[in-house]
């Protein structure tokens, strides 16, 4: 059964969002003061359809996987420490399950395709669809039918997980190098731009990345359609994480995008269904070179600028707050008529009046 790619509808509703707005405006503060908040709150409102949005059961979902490519030295760990990863995200030792903890956000670890076979336990699924992808220079990461499978298992998951919010993370050894790819070619810019250090690569073995992406684009001119580019150069993690933003925009959960590889998952996304964007919030800008690029692409303002570039989901983990401190001063913080404080216009007429004397 071939997956059904969902009908993505506009959120967009005038009447609400100006709603949204007049109750921003009237709140005891000068209009605008709490900038990025405000517009944060809007966004919130209107994916959530309230103008008293209430964020519940919020769920970290890290998507796990191996690259092919990374045998030929894209990055500056070796594969095995995916599986590694994995294992420590699940003993509770890794930045996002800290973070997790700390904010009281669900977190599960979906093996879509580590080269390693885990033994079942609480927080961990098994959607694999093959122990890693192929090495895309010598041919396309996944088949159509590997493809296909990742994207179901993506959506499905979503529909299993309680909330109405969906944080992004990820672990794959060598999917920067596919997030560059993809964002080269979907985005239509120059490799170079789009790669960086990654784990940790120093100035030569970046040069030696560029390199190979350019050698790999080169052998898949073709791929140029979102599904396309995505089975030649993706991960089955990105994969399924394609097929969960999807599943989440259509529940109109709020999707709350990490780094530079989940961007490059809702770039795919977005490319196939642009109303997926209404409902993502974009965590913050890695340190990662090229995801200034990419969030300049998709026309997104990161919560945050702190020089991340971890990915599992720590930048989303860490940006939670704001989303939750957004929906509270909708909910709960005063107007001028209930608090009973003069407006600016009348502050301002009393200041005039008082110079005259």
């Amino acid at each position: 059964m071939i997956f059904a790619i969902p009908a993505i509808d506009d959120i967009v509703q005038p009447a609400l969002s100006a709603r949204l707005q007049h109750r921003l405006d009237n709140k005891t503060k000068p209009l605008g003061s709490l900038g990025q908040i405000e517009r944060l709150g809007q966004r919130l409102g209107m994916v959530l359809g309230s103008e008293a949005p209430e964020l519940k059961d919020p769920q970290l979902v890290v998507f796990a996987g191996d690259h092919g490519l990374a045998a030929r030295g894209v990055s500056a760990y070796p594969s095995d420490v995916t599986w590694q990863m994995v294992e420590n995200f699940l003993a509770g030792g890794a930045a996002v399950s800290v973070l997790a903890r700390q904010h009281g956000i669900g977190l599960t670890v979906v093996d879509c395709g580590v080269c390693h076979e885990f033994a079942p336990r609480p927080g961990l699924l098994i959607c694999k669809v093959g122990p890693g992808t192929a090495d895309a220079l010598e041919n396309p990461a996944m088949t159509a039918a590997q493809l296909n499978t990742a994207l179901a298992n993506g959506a499905a998951l979503v529909t299993t997980l309680p909330g109405n919010a969906l944080l992004l993370g990820e672990m794959g050894i060598g999917n920067t190098s596919a997030a560059s790819l993809l964002m080269s070619r979907l985005a239509g810019l120059d490799v170079a731009d789009c790669t960086g250090a990654g784990t940790g690569l120093d100035v030569a073995a970046v040069q030696r990345k560029v390199s190979i992406l350019r050698q790999v684009l080169a052998r898949h001119p073709d791929a140029t359609k979102p599904l396309d580019a995505l089975a030649t150069f993706g991960g089955f993690e990105m994969a399924t994480m394609v097929g969960a933003v999807l599943q989440a925009a259509l529940e109109r959960r709020v999707i709350v995008v990490d780094g530079f590889i989940a961007s490059a998952a809702v770039l795919v996304a977005s490319a196939l269904q642009p109303a997926v964007l209404q409902r993502c919030v974009f965590a913050h800008r890695s340190g990662e070179r090229g995801h200034a690029l990419m969030l300049a692409h998709l026309e997104a303002e990161p919560l945050l600028d702190l020089g991340l570039r971890l990915g599992e989901g720590s930048g989303a983990a860490l940006a939670w707050p704001l989303l939750v401190s957004a929906c509270a001063i909708l909910r709960e913080m005063a107007s001028f008529e209930t608090a009973g404080v003069s407006r600016q216009d009348v502050v301002a007429t009393d200041l005039t009046a008082a110079t005259d004397l």
